[in-house]
């Protein structure tokens, strides 16, 4: 099969070096962006497998604009109807600002620029781009052509482009510039370059001083065959050769084929070149044009604004990927996904070094009125003047350290870790990954690190979840402490999902707990290190809440190499602490069983609405909305009183279902059964009600099911009803999903000359929402002792 040559040279000849002793370029440095000019549309097109259609290309020169492009290249009209009608429909509907450019491509051949020129006969400014090429293999082998042939193609057709333009403007008004392109330039003659540009801007006749007026010297690099401080030479050859350099622009088409397009584009400026072509992110033939992103991002990060606003670079590569149906490689430079992450350790670490040292030196050059200047390791560009966040700057695989992960953490989870607990947690993530052989993602380390702590709550939450508690002051108990108060802890937990209330004493909140937990669950543990931060709110200081962390070693050996760590956030410092306490004794007890607990709980008018709804939570699943709570915790109250101050967990699920119906036979009000459908209006309910035992069949509209349905009840019911508060969650897991709604209606009704108003609640589940929602209004307007209206009553 074939390969590689030992010696390449049998087969490749190397390019022949420019002399050019006096070269200025080397020393020379960029202080201004070149003009660019944008052919996405034309030379990026025609290397697409399937070239855009027109509404795709629409909505790229519209990017384009609002890019700030201000010369774009449209289109090669001649070549077919589509590039034709493209240019055709801009200039028709008038979508061409006014301060923009729009060039066409054009071969020298006389039928192909007379339908060039007619493209955009009647836009306001309009660039001709015609070509021919000029290299010895171009003229000896694909057209047969001597120098002298070559030079009169191109003067005789930019004669003809003269004439015609100059028509064009006669009948319709449009301003024209004149650009041409020794094709092949890169591998063309330098003095023979020269001298057929030169002939060329003799042929126009035109070339003036001004901008505008000035012919374009278009210098592709059609294939690169050389690097790029070669194309440098060339380049200024050129511009220090042509005559009247005053009166041309230089500009460059460089290709990416040795993959320096880039350098290729930067050096040929320091060289003498006005003006780059090229396309986002390097569509083109082959290996694609030079990357305009790329290269004016490059003066971005010296200070130089490049005239082009990239500031939402993600919604550019969407438009751009969606048009070209070419992906952007993750490892493209300022645009790829991978472009601003690190994975190595040292990396990272330096990274979060490197924004914790920018805080502080921003913060002391505002308030010293000086430039915030970025300077961050491994990153040159700041990821947010691209309107990306920081979220992908560090990644952790294998190859990660402590310091990436403890950035992570910080970045998403806004905790900032103490080194010691950095150690302790990199080895969780350090092990995950191992294991797993694979990335990290930042959900990997979130979910790790609240599985590890139990930190947030929910399926997060630990066998020990503080759900309430006290700290009071109270004398201590040895008089030779006189003055000294201790802190006396009162707390209510789910212990293994049973509802318990702990006390202890100490000298403050932390050996409170800790006394409480040896106490009461047989936990005997010490505290070794704490600290804490606050968590601030920059929209909104006044809701700050504050960080704790601590570490937890038994309490006889408080040099153990055994310890957990835990943290807590809370709005109050005390109830930060305690939860970090908890989390680390969720760390430290396992599986591990604890002491048996009491299975009654005592409900009096010591007792608090949260205690009694999580005991209904435990029991039915129900999270019971903040005013059922108070309204049940009255129930509880008189019931407690009539059973001598005590009741069971299963009474009191007994008693909830009894106050409102829950799982239970329908009352005096029942749906048995509805449909939903789209009104004029809203929503309509066509259901059959049943009232007393009594079927009725009615129909109601709203805005939504529920108004509907309220509709549907003042048709048969005297008064008015009106739903004060509604609220829902899913019930259960998995495909066992259901919806719980709880459902307050407040009925006002006159009776005789007397204005009556009662409340009640509905409580219902079932697989459906919309007939959880539906069937509590019925359950409630069951309880609200509703009258029925003279012909609901006759049923």
């Amino acid at each position: 099969m074939p390969c590689m040559l030992i010696d390449p040279s049998q087969k490749y000849k190397p390019y022949t070096p420019l002399h050019l002793p006096n070269r200025q370029w080397p020393a020379r440095r960029s202080t201004a962006p070149p003009i660019w000019l944008s052919t996405d549309l034309r030379d990026g097109n025609q290397a697409l497998a399937n070239p855009m259609t027109i509404e795709q290309k629409t909505t790229f020169f519209e990017l384009l604009v609002e890019c700030g492009y201000k010369e774009i290249e449209v289109a090669y009209p001649a070549a077919s109807d589509t590039d034709y009608n493209f240019v055709r429909g801009l200039i028709q509907k008038n979508q061409i600002p006014d301060d923009v450019w729009v060039q066409v491509l054009t071969p020298a051949r006389e039928d192909l620029i007379r339908r060039t020129v007619d493209s955009v006969a009647g836009s306001k400014k309009a660039i001709i781009h015609m070509y021919n090429a000029t290299s010895p293999l171009f003229r000896g082998v694909v057209f047969k052509n001597s120098k002298e042939e070559t030079i009169q193609l191109a003067v005789k057709h930019t004669e003809l482009v003269r004439r015609l333009t100059e028509e064009c403007t006669e009948r319709h008004g449009t301003i024209f510039r004149y650009e041409y392109s020794p094709e092949t330039f890169s591998q063309t003659e330098p003095e023979f370059a020269v001298e057929i540009c030169d002939a060329v801007k003799e042929a126009w006749g035109k070339a003036g001083t001004e901008t505008l007026s000035r012919i374009i010297f278009n210098l592709p690099a059609t294939v690169e065959i050389a690097p790029p401080n070669h194309f440098a030479d060339l380049v200024e050859y050129f511009h220090t050769h042509i005559s009247e350099r005053e009166k041309l622009l230089i500009s460059l088409h460089p290709h990416n084929d040795r993959g320096t397009g880039i350098a290729a584009a930067e050096l040929g400026i320091l060289a003498g070149a006005d003006r780059v072509e090229g396309c986002l992110f390097g569509n083109g033939e082959r290996t694609g044009n030079v990357d305009l992103v790329n290269l004016a991002l490059n003066y971005y990060t010296q200070g130089i604004h490049p005239n082009v606003d990239f500031s939402d670079i993600q919604r550019i590569i969407d438009i751009v990927t969606q048009c070209n149906d070419l992906p952007v490689h993750p490892r493209h430079p300022y645009a790829g996904e991978l472009v601003f992450t690190a994975f190595s350790g040292s990396h990272q670490d330096a990274i979060k070094k490197g924004f914790e040292d920018q805080a502080k030196r921003h913060t002391l050059a505002r308030s010293r009125g000086e430039s915030e200047i970025w300077e961050m390791p491994y990153l040159p560009i700041d990821p947010a003047d691209l309107g990306q966040t920081y979220e992908a700057v560090i990644r952790v695989n294998s190859q990660s350290g402590k310091g990436g992960v403890a950035y992570l953490v910080k970045q998403c989870l806004h905790l900032d870790l103490p080194r010691k607990m950095q150690i302790a947690f990199y080895q969780v993530v350090q092990s995950v990954a191992d294991r797993e052989a694979r990335e990290m993602t930042v959900d990997d380390i979130t979910t790790a690190f609240r599985e590890t702590y139990h930190f947030g709550g929910g399926k997060y939450e630990g066998r020990l979840a503080l759900r309430s508690f006290k700290i009071s002051s109270a004398p201590h108990p040895d008089a030779a402490d006189e003055g000294e108060d201790i802190r006396q802890f009162d707390g209510t937990f789910s212990v293994d999902g049973i509802l318990r209330v702990i006390r202890g004493d100490g000298n403050g909140p932390i050996s409170a707990l800790l006394n409480a937990l040896r106490t009461h669950l047989d936990i005997d543990l010490a505290l070794r290190e704490y600290s804490e931060h606050s968590i601030d709110t920059e929209a909104d200081l006044q809701n700050s809440r504050a960080a704790s962390y601590i570490e937890l070693v038994p309490v006889n050996d408080r040099k153990s190499a055994h310890s957990w760590w835990g943290v807590g956030v809370d709005r109050d410092i005390a109830g930060s602490g305690l939860r970090a306490v908890l989390s680390a004794v969720n760390s430290h007890i396992g599986d591990r069983p604890l002491p048996e607990l009491k299975l009654s709980v005592g409900f009096n008018a010591r007792s608090g609405q949260s205690t009694v709804a999580s005991a209904i939570l435990n029991s039915l699943g129900l999270e019971l909305p903040r005013r059922l709570q108070a309204a049940f915790f009255e129930v509880v109250q008189r019931a407690a009183v009539d059973s001598g101050g005590l009741i069971s967990h299963d009474a009191l699920s007994v008693l909830f279902k009894e106050s409102y119906g829950y799982d239970s036979p329908p009352g005096r009000l029942s749906l048995k059964s509805f449909e939903l459908d789209r009104a004029e209006g809203g929503t309509r309910v066509t259901g059959e009600f049943v009232l007393e035992d009594k079927v009725q069949r009615v129909k109601g509209v709203g805005n939504g099911p529920l108004s509907a349905l309220l509709a549907c009840l003042h048709q048969v019911v005297d008064g008015s009803l009106v739903i004060r508060e509604y609220s829902e969650h899913a019930l259960g897991q998995g495909t066992e999903v259901g919806a719980a709604s709880y459902v307050e209606l407040v009925y006002e009704v006159t009776v005789g000359e007397r204005v009556r108003k009662t409340a009640g609640w509905g409580v219902v589940s079932d697989t459906d929402i919309a007939a959880s929602g539906l069937h509590a209004v019925m359950s409630a307007a069951s309880r609200v002792g509703v009258v029925w209206k003279t012909q609901a009553s006759s049923l």
